[in-house]
């Protein structure tokens, strides 16, 4: 049985709002609005989630709610064996916290940082900005209940509502006061037209330094969302006209058709869709490498607000070298001309500033290099999600790669607890 000395801290986990939240936590003259404004509807026969009234149903099969399919004990491959004409049930400990913290337990995790989900995909899209504020504190007041079953290994992301910069302010100061809020969740995209690198989003930055509370960047796929918000509605538009054309007889393949017609020409009888999203493979690294190279470094967020704690959660961290390497070359070839001029090399920026990149136990390129990694990084489960993963699995593939235990116990807790402003505390000790 594998054991380990340190504590691990889960810088990337989530949970799936129920409806509680908007029965029980959203204000009463709040209801109609908020289900109206943001609402997630699981059904017998089909899912959707309604933003602004506008319904957008669940494309991918209803049976396995990738959301919060996985469980302690599964592997990838035992996710995608499962039989897709059964329903299965969503994991408990996407909304209990007492069926999270044994979730946890089995898992080799300590302490968590939790992020929303639906609140992810479509808090943002809101357009009433008081009904933003209301739904904001409906989500804080329930996750608020959550971590209190375990105050010493339960914490969270605040949800603000930027929708108007004062709301956002009057919550961030809300939140500052209830001890489990350890950031607030920015989610990397276009909100009305103005990207996180406007002058509209400085006042945030200033207080989150102010506070001491990390900002807490993760991307979501956006399959929910107009295009433009982020790279994920993109993605899947692409997708869609990907179809692999079908071969007379119900055969396909990618060449594949029933010639017909004028020689040397095939009419195609049938196309066979692409039965996944890519936009959960590409959206998120996407995403996380235009607000580290547009907002921290290119418009110098790093820079004017160099106390300001950042964690950029979900999309692997292997990439910031390439970042970096590009962005160096563009200031020196090409000069950033805008609002705030760079006045330090990307290089320097990144090294001394307080911003550390989540990565997950698949990560080849951060065991190979682990000591260029260790002291930027924050290991994350993506727990209830399809492509969760645990500690022990993170910890197993660290060894294997003879990467220092002391190297190990950074990336996998000391990091994130230091980024978030937490104690660590030890409760799996195997």
């Amino acid at each position: 049985m594998m054991t380990k000395g340190f504590a691990v801290f889960d810088g990337d986990s989530h949970v799936v709002e129920p409806p509680e939240l908007w029965e029980k936590y959203l204000e009463p003259e709040y209801r109609t609005l908020g289900k109206h404004a943001l609402w997630r509807h699981e059904g017998r026969t089909g899912s959707y989630l309604k933003i602004n009234g506008e319904i957008f149903r669940d494309t991918t099969n209803p049976n396995l709610p990738r959301h919060a399919l996985w469980r302690p004990g599964m592997n990838w491959d035992a996710v995608g064996e499962l039989d897709p004409n059964t329903r299965h049930p969503m994991n408990e400990g996407a909304w209990d916290p007492q069926a999270r913290l044994a979730d946890m337990d089995a898992m080799g995790i300590d302490q968590t940082l939790l992020y929303p989900t639906w609140f992810a995909e479509g808090f943002f899209l809101v357009r009433d900005p008081d009904v933003a504020y209301a739904l904001a504190r409906a989500y804080n007041d329930w996750i608020t209940d959550f971590c209190k079953t375990a105050p010493q290994q339960l914490f969270a992301a605040a949800i603000l509502p930027l929708q108007d910069m004062d709301f956002a302010l009057e919550e961030l100061q809300r939140v500052a006061r209830v001890r489990c809020f350890r950031a607030v969740f920015i989610r990397p995209m276009f909100l009305e037209g103005r990207y996180l690198n406007h002058p509209y989003y400085d006042p945030l930055w200033a207080e989150l330094e102010r506070l001491g509370i990390t900002a807490a960047v993760h991307s979501t796929p956006g399959l929910w969302n107009p295009e433009w918000t982020s790279h994920g509605p993109f993605f899947e538009k692409i997708k869609d006209r990907l179809v692999q054309p079908a071969l007379p007889g119900g055969g396909g393949g990618p060449f594949a058709g029933g010639s017909s017609g004028a020689p040397g020409t095939t009419t195609f009888t049938g196309a066979t869709p692409l039965g996944h999203p890519l936009a959960p493979i590409l959206a998120n690294w996407l995403d996380n490498h235009m607000f580290v190279a547009s907002t921290l470094i290119g418009f110098t967020v790093m820079e004017r607000y160099p106390a300001m704690k950042v964690v950029v959660a979900h999309g692997k961290a292997s990439w910031m070298q390439e970042v970096i390497e590009k962005m160096e070359a563009s200031t020196r070839v090409i000069p950033l001309l805008h609002h705030y001029p760079v006045s330090t090399e990307p290089e320097e920026m990144w090294e001394h500033g307080n911003v550390m990149l989540g990565f997950d136990a698949e990560e080849r390129l951060v065991r190979k290099l682990p000591h260029d990694f260790a002291a930027k990084v924050v290991w994350g489960s993506r727990y209830p999600h399809h492509d969760a993963t645990s500690a022990w699995d993170a910890i197993a593939q660290l060894r294997n790669a003879n990467v220092p235990e002391t190297l190990i116990a950074r990336m996998m807790g000391q990091n994130a607890a230091h980024q978030f402003g937490v104690e660590t505390v030890r409760y799996t000790a195997v």
